[in-house]
């Protein structure tokens, strides 16, 4: 649905379970944005959420509020307590990084990732034989990182911004060190590296988002996937998510 430094929410769904991936839009803007699609806010069967930053959790605890049911929202404890819930009383399952669990049709993966929050984490996602992993806000590419992409049928990798771009942008310094940093966001080059080296032969579509809106362009990020894809005897699709608009549904 989304996938951007302003704003971050995926929905993934089986005919029977309706997950939502980070709420990182108003309420109003996510329920725009599935009515889109054919789907209801209040249809959600639970939210899973990576980590704390405004771009990811912005419309959790609205949704939360408003939601005709009981909202299953999946995080870890360090997550739960770095968001302002406000008058919000959500229903939490907290669970430790690392930990799989179970959701409706779905077998979720979670693991540890290297950002600039209290317990980040990172997703895989595995349901009717088809196998998704979410890999954003990472400061590099972790070992860890290589071994939970393997099997992945659809693969969504940050590609946050462009060296230079970043360099001579409008930042100040510090927040510059922050996302070039090994806490901080996958620049254009490292994630064409992981592409060219290590995307397993499995993925049969690569999503490249969470682009920044200043430091970043679509298209830099189209070639940058191209060029890492050229040459390898793999049958994947590229996907780019651009900042502002709705993102692609992908059937499958």
């Amino acid at each position: 649905m989304a996938s951007s430094s302003a704003g971050n929410s995926a929905l993934v769904a089986t005919d029977r379970t309706r997950l939502l991936i980070d709420a990182g839009l108003s309420r109003r803007e996510i329920s725009k944005r599935l009515s889109a699609v054919g789907e209801d806010i209040d249809g959600l069967d639970a939210v899973l959420v990576t980590h704390e930053h405004s771009d990811h959790v912005s419309g959790l605890a609205s949704i939360a509020k408003r939601s005709k049911r009981p909202l299953p929202i999946y995080l870890t404890q360090g997550t739960a307590e770095s968001i302002d819930w406000g008058d919000t009383e959500p229903t939490l399952e907290v669970f430790q990084a690392g930990c799989s669990f179970t959701v409706g049709d779905f077998d979720i993966g979670s693991f540890t990732i290297p950002h600039d929050a209290l317990d980040p984490v990172c997703y895989t996602l595995s349901a009717c034989g088809v196998k998704i992993a979410l890999a954003t806000d990472l400061g590099y590419v972790t070992e860890s990182l290589r071994v939970h992409l393997r099997g992945a049928d659809i693969v969504m990798l940050e590609a946050n911004h462009d060296l230079e771009m970043l360099r001579v942008g409008p930042y100040p310094w510090s927040v510059k060190q922050r996302i070039m940093s090994r806490r901080g966001h996958l620049s254009n080059q490292m994630a064409g590296e992981f592409v060219e080296r290590d995307l397993d032969a499995s993925v049969s579509t690569l999503i490249l988002g969470h682009i920044s809106e200043h430091n970043n362009h679509p298209e830099l990020v189209r070639g940058m996937g191209t060029k890492a894809l050229r040459g390898r005897t793999l049958f994947t699709r590229l996907v780019v998510a651009e900042p502002g608009k709705q993102s692609e549904l992908l059937c499958y």
